[in-house]
């Protein structure tokens, strides 16, 4: 009997890992959100170093951008708006610069009208306007002490003042300051001296032809606010403060974008 064939059995054994494969398909989705996320803070990077007239015209392209108007370009379409933009920016006149002008303006009439005061007068500019200041000298006050009354010399230079700015389209602002020496007398502190010396300043603005419609504010400070403030007892911290404040005509431009774009279409 002849031998029957031996067959030999192999039993393959397959580990598996701790889970099955998943793919990369998300790896992709996320590396294009990144992207994205990155393209879009570029973009908003870029747009705030535009300048207003530029901004206003890719705002108004996209805005009212249609694939069926004749193809124009992006700088063709927003040509006539950037003028139109410039030429309103142009035709305003910021505060600054108002502002400039008229201490430059004042501190030519102070030469001329004023020279032999002119130290105790100082003039600067402040957050969208122009201040006045008159201030005490060592000896030369320009209200008696303890008084509300000006002097002689404080009437003088407040007339010129007051000719100069009553033109002028600002309101105006009257402060008054005390150093910080004490004084009281009976229920009057420095508080109320210098609330009463910005009023009788004021009256006197009015007197020489300012319109009291125009003023915003009189207020006192007391010794709160030292123009020197390494020394809070020096006598130029005894002061009326004369403040114009011109209107903020620096605005963003009104430009009738739906109208300009009306414009594009019907051409």
């Amino acid at each position: 009997m002849a031998d029957k064939p031996k067959t030999t059995i192999i039993v393959k054994k397959i580990k598996k890992g701790h889970g099955e494969h998943h793919g990369g398909s998300w790896k992709v989705a996320y590396a294009d959100f990144v992207t994205a996320m990155m393209a879009f803070f570029l973009l908003l990077w870029l747009l705030s170093m535009l300048d207003p007239v530029k901004r206003a015209a890719v705002a108004d392209y996209f805005r009212h951008f249609n694939l069926f108007q004749s193809g124009k370009s992006f700088l063709e379409q927003s040509t006539t708006i950037q003028m139109e933009v410039k030429s309103s920016v142009q035709d305003i006149t910021p505060s600054e610069t108002a502002s400039e002008k008229f201490k430059e303006q004042m501190k030519k009439i102070i030469e001329e009208k004023l020279k032999e005061l002119k130290d105790h007068i100082m003039i600067d500019t402040v957050e969208g306007g122009v201040r006045i200041q008159i201030i005490d000298l060592e000896g030369e006050s320009m209200f008696p002490s303890g008084s509300a009354e000006p002097t002689k010399k404080a009437k003088e230079i407040l007339k010129v003042v007051a000719e100069n700015i009553k033109e002028e389209n600002a309101k105006v602002a009257v402060e008054g300051h005390t150093d910080s020496v004490p004084y009281k007398r009976g229920k009057i502190t420095n508080w109320e001296l210098s609330t009463d010396r910005a009023s009788s300043a004021r009256r006197e603005l009015e007197q020489n032809g300012v319109d009291p419609r125009k003023i915003a504010r009189v207020v006192g400070y007391a010794d709160t606010m030292p123009l020197i403030q390494d020394n809070p007892r020096d006598p130029r911290n005894r002061r009326i403060s004369i403040i114009l404040m011109f209107e903020k005509e620096q605005q963003a431009p009104k430009v009738n974008i739906m109208q300009q774009n009306q414009t594009h279409t019907t051409k």
